[in-house]
């Protein structure tokens, strides 16, 4: 993974009249294939709990904590999967859970960059149950609005160079 031309990052309803965005800083991902088109590929990602970042530090602390990532005792989280046609089908493990999820994929290409490394694009996007991952943390507002919702949309953006 090229991690300087990567990212990924994740939005989630607030008081379910706008969305937060976050970002994991520190990521891993690879992809195996046998052709250009990347069908078939096996896929592998892992992102550090401890790196995520909304841009508001308690915000971040809280995530990290028990009460959401539990950091501590769930350092990563984690994918595998086989990229078929557009979707890339496979494995997600948060906090200990493990469940199957699909993600779209829009497949940029692949190119030689003016230093001669070879290069593929991908964007990628899914939506995700925190509660089924046990991220269940929520507070109810006296007017019945939940803090947190329940869905949660997966965005990255990652671009692989092919190893010798």
């Amino acid at each position: 993974m090229d991690p300087t031309h990567s990212e990924v990052s994740f939005k989630v309803k607030h008081l379910v009249i706008s969305t937060v965005t976050g970002y994991f800083k520190t990521f891993d991902a690879s992809a195996e294939t046998a052709s250009d088109d990347f069908q078939g590929a096996k896929i592998s990602f892992s992102a550090d709990i401890a790196s995520i970042d909304t841009n508001q530090a308690d915000r971040d602390n809280h995530l990290k904590s028990a009460d959401f990532f539990d950091a501590v005792t769930f350092p990563k989280m984690t994918f595998e999967g086989v990229l078929e046609g557009n979707t890339l089908k496979g494995d997600l493990t948060i906090k200990g859970t493990t469940k199957a999820v699909e993600l779209d994929v829009e497949f940029g290409g692949v190119v030689q960059d003016p230093y001669g490394n070879t290069k593929a694009g991908f964007e990628l996007e899914g939506k995700v149950s925190r509660k089924e991952f046990g991220l269940t943390w929520n507070y109810v507002t006296e007017a019945g609005s939940v803090v947190v919702g329940d869905q949660v949309r997966i965005l990255a953006n990652i671009q692989v160079v092919k190893q010798a």
